[in-house]
């Protein structure tokens, strides 16, 4: 094993290795800090002095002395995990010279390792959007509600927003902009009950202020979905006390969640007093620009407090939804001689105890908190409530939720060796999928996956196309939660088909931003924070998210058999938004072809063409492929059931063999603009537009992802120009197979050049600033199909680390990227694992990164139980039934429970 050493000195870092081939020499390499600088600025030097050379772990000689980290280290007056720190810069294991001596050095290094896979670590106090966003990160929850990880002393402010959701709960408000009503339909933020907090002397409860915390660690453990937060407190009075936070979302009984809290004075004995909340004052704040919009939801209607228990009712404004969120405190020194003293002001509910503390002894407080809603709860919601703080603990909780989270890395688990930073964020990932929609939670609820998950307030927690990234990860491996999360669009097919109607056509046109009542939220104008204007957001024209639904609703299918779906739900559904684009597409005479008209594909950036009357762009190529795919797709969905069920479904929807003869015939003859060298045009009149100087605004404003807010405040139009915020022309290959697209286009009677794929992905990727985080997603994809597995590669390191680095600059405070997330785990598991299940059986085509050194994970398809194990030399597979499977191309025939080994030298 070969390490190198850190010894910290007061103002520099003292570095030592051997060289390679050298065994009595030791390279000693010290690097000065700046003062003025952050430490994490400082720790740069020693990747760039180290540059090129491979360690397998770091040890550091003389860290702080912490419970939490054995790799805490201090230099110039500023504290860091040093461990964390080298582990996300080196990709390797960082351990304490104490600790390698008190294991030994391969069982600590081992064992660090295995932790940092499965624990995201935060150290140390931050402020602003870092804090949102690491809150946003460490959020807890199961499908039902989401908690930020908010400290819980905290109130909203500038630097803390402990933000509460439910799934589907909705809120409506219209605020006077300007003499123009603008109505916003939000998830609405719950009133704050986690709070917990201390007091000494009677004096005002303890709050999170930079000055009066010495230092504070955040774990989010993944194994268990348990959060802890050690908070090292020293007062202005000099005293010095621990406090030691942990939540956990009940993942069976999921309308509750526990939090344990510890109180243990270091240096002085005296009566300390305990207070709980539930605060009802709060409001909807977490988004800056939001911030001119009405944001209180919900009235007050009723409070309580009983002893141990709490309870605060409300109804939201305007959408009538009932809550009741109760409350009850359990600790040995909350006893009927010391019963909690009671208040309740401004609509925020307090409950208080005292008692007097001892040095060095911890004190215990659990609080259980029950929430319940007239969405998903029949009959009294106090009763609810009530029948749900029945008796249970912290451990209880924890004990039972053993159980689910085994099931979840059971079977949802994506392994990775060699790359301890993909292996973290990955089930970083799956936890989250798993927080923001649960197999326990989510068949009694009628919710489905918001973009920002349940994290955050931005994009007011609607639902969007993400649900495209996301849904297929549930497929594989939770094909129940799918179906659960596909119904959410079932129930609002009448409102898509209310909003086609209002438009002028067929069928169901979904929304592009969908909420509780799956009428379209998207608004007619959008605020440019950079010109401090709002201008004019025709994103509804976005009509690409029907084939979004289309596809979700053939996956699921095609991956589970579920025929019952199919006939019940799914068939219907197609059949409307199929409706929906055979009455928008309209013959050109010219051509002989058909147009769509006044959609926006997945670019952002172009809403219309320039000086333009009308909104929209005509012929948006991927808009157009999926349609044909649609068109072709359901046909081959009438060969898998009866012609009784077909037939009333063609007579509950008003189609006729007409209406299925014009699908036929758009499928074949829709236009895409392909010019001379194979490009695919955008949308028509694509090739038209100027390009744009990228270099000159690089200089000019540094990052341009949002080019088109950069130019419109500059008195331009991205319309202008062939400026791209994400993939959109190359989108289809994204969705579907290589050969899919091209027997699309041939349908089309389009044929690309040879070389053509590659042509385009270079074309587009000089015209693309990626203001999408889901643009890299989409270009490592495309960049692997075309054998260019280094850019493949990076783009899926830049869209892996999105929210944990936060590239935006702020959005992960406001929520989580849920499609990325999704992403990023189809993107292992069907790129670079190669398992793709777009044809009858899986076919297998890895593509492992050279860094990792194994890849192996789970799915499921058409009933059967699947296991991969992947190496640079040889793939296993293993099916719980009999199987067929191509490998590199060839068929290969598993029996139930047998392990196949195939050398990769047998690729042929």
């Amino acid at each position: 094993m070969r390490t190198f050493s850190v010894r910290v000195l007061d103002d520099a870092f003292e570095i030592s290795y051997v060289p390679n081939g050298k065994t009595n020499f030791t390279k000693t390499i010290t690097i000065v800090c700046d003062p003025d600088v952050p430490i994490g600025e400082n720790l740069e030097k020693i990747r760039e002095k180290l540059a090129g050379i491979d360690f397998d772990a770091a040890i550091i000689e003389n860290p702080l002395d912490y419970d939490f980290s054995d790799t805490v280290i201090g230099v110039n007056h500023q504290r860091i995990d040093m461990g964390l720190a080298l582990s996300n810069m080196l990709n390797i294991p960082v351990v304490s010279h104490e600790t390698a001596d008190r294991e030994g050095l391969e069982t600590a290094v081992e064992n660090k390792r295995t932790y940092n896979e499965w624990h995201l670590d935060y150290y140390g106090e931050y402020a602003a959007k870092r804090n949102y966003g690491q809150e946003a990160m460490l959020t807890i929850g199961n499908g039902y509600f989401g908690l930020r990880g908010a400290y819980l002393a905290a109130n909203a402010d500038q630097d803390n927003y402990p933000g509460l959701y439910v799934a589907g709960l909705y809120n409506q408000l219209t605020t006077d902009i300007a003499g123009r009503d603008v109505i916003n339909e939000d998830l609405v933020n719950l009133p704050n009950a986690q709070y917990l907090s201390f007091s000494l002397d009677q004096q005002e409860p303890f709050t999170i202020k930079h000055e009066n915390i010495s230092d504070i660690y955040r774990s989010l453990d993944l194994h268990t979905g348990v959060l802890t937060t050690t908070m090292l407190v020293s007062l202005p009075t000099g005293h010095l006390l621990k406090i030691c936070e942990q939540r956990v979302a009940d993942m069976h009984q999921w309308h509750r969640f526990v939090l344990h809290y510890e109180v243990t004075p270091m240096n002085f004995e005296g009566p300390i007093t305990i207070f709980s909340r539930i605060d009802g004052s709060v409001v909807n704040a977490n988004v800056d620009r939001y911030k001119a919009f009405k944001s209180r939801h919900f009235d007050i209607t009723e409070t309580t407090i009983n002893g141990q228990d709490a309870t605060l009712g409300g109804q939201t404004k305007a959408s009538k939804v009932n809550f009741v969120i109760g409350t009850r405190l359990t600790s040995q020194e909350l006893t009927a001689d010391s019963p909690a003293n009671e208040s309740v002001t401004d609509d925020i509910l307090e409950q208080s105890f005292t008692f007097k503390a001892q040095t060095g002894t911890t004190y215990v407080i659990e609080k259980t908190i029950a929430i319940n809603t007239s969405l998903e709860t029949d009959g009294n919601l106090n009763d609810a409530v009530t029948s749900e703080l029945a008796q249970t603990s912290f451990n209880d909780v924890v004990t039972a939720n053993q159980r689910f989270w085994e099931r979840v890395w059971h079977d949802s688990d994506i392994q990775i060796d060699g790359d301890l930073t993909a292996q973290k964020l990955t089930r970083v990932n799956i936890y989250h999928l798993f927080v923001s929609a649960s197999p326990n939670s989510n068949p009694h609820l009628d919710a489905s996956v918001g973009a920002r998950g349940l994290h955050g307030e931005a994009y007011r927690g609607h639902v969007f196309w993400d649900e495209l990234f996301v849904l297929p990860f549930y497929t594989l491996h939770t094909p129940d939660l799918t179906k659960q999360l596909l119904l959410y669009r079932y129930h609002r097919l009448a409102a898509a088909k209310k909003n086609a109607q209002l438009e002028g056509y067929e069928g169901a046109m979904y929304p592009w931003q969908s909420a509780q009542y799956g009428d379209e939220q998207s608004q007619f104008v959008h605020f440019n924070p950079d010109s401090g204007k709002f201008d004019p957001d025709n994103s509804r024209l976005q009509r690409h998210v029907s084939l979004a639904v289309a596809y979700n609703i053939w996956l699921y299918f095609h991956s589970t058999n579920d025929l019952d779906f199919l006939k019940t739900y799914g068939l219907e559904m197609l059949f409307e938004i199929a409706h929906f684009w055979s009455s928008k597409a309209v013959k050109n005479e010219a051509t002989g072809r058909f147009d769509i008209k006044n959609v926006m594909g997945p670019d952002e950036f172009h809403e219309n063409y320039p000086n333009a009357d009308e909104p929209g762009l005509t012929n948006n190529a991927y808009t157009n492929i999926m349609v044909s795919w649609l068109f072709t797709t359901l046909m081959d969905l009438k060969k898998q059931v009866d012609q009784k069920t077909w037939t009333a479904l063609t007579k509950k929807t008003g189609l006729t063999s007409t209406d299925f003869t014009r699908f036929d015939e758009i499928a074949h003859q829709l236009s895409l603009d392909i010019n001379k060298d194979g490009i695919i045009g955008q949308f028509e009149g694509y090739f038209k537009l100027p390009t744009l100087d990228f270099e000159k605004y690089r200089k000019k404003y540094g990052n341009i992802s949002r080019i088109d807010r950069l130019l419109k405040a500059e008195d331009k139009s991205p319309d202008s120009y062939q400026v791209a915020k994400q993939a959109d022309a190359l989108m289809a290959y994204y969705n579907l197979s290589f050969n899919t697209i091209d027997n699309i286009l041939k349908q089309l009677d389009y044929q690309l050049p040879k070389g053509a794929l590659t042509r385009n992905i270079e074309y587009y990727l000089a015209r693309t600033t990626h203001g999408s985080t889901l643009s890299r997603i989409v270009y490592s994809v495309l960049s692997l199909i075309t054998g260019n597995m280094d850019q493949s590669f990076a783009f899926f390191n830049t869209a892996l680390r999105s929210d944990y680095y936060d590239i935006q600059g702020g959005t992960t405070a406001e929520g989580i990227h849920l499609g990325v997330m999704g992403a990023v785990l189809l993107l292992e598991m069907r790129n670079y694992g190669g398992v793709t299940e777009f044809d009858d059986v899986l076919s297998i085509t890895p593509h492992l990164p050279e860094r990792w050194h194994r890849l192996a994970f789970r799915e499921q398809f058409k009933g059967i139980n699947y296991s991969f194990s992947f190496t640079h030399a040889e793939m296993t597979i293993t099916a719980d039934k009999e199987a067929t499977v191509k490998v590199f191309g060839n068929t290969q025939h598993l029996k139930a429970q047998q392990p196949l080994t195939i050398k990769n030298t047998e690729a042929s």
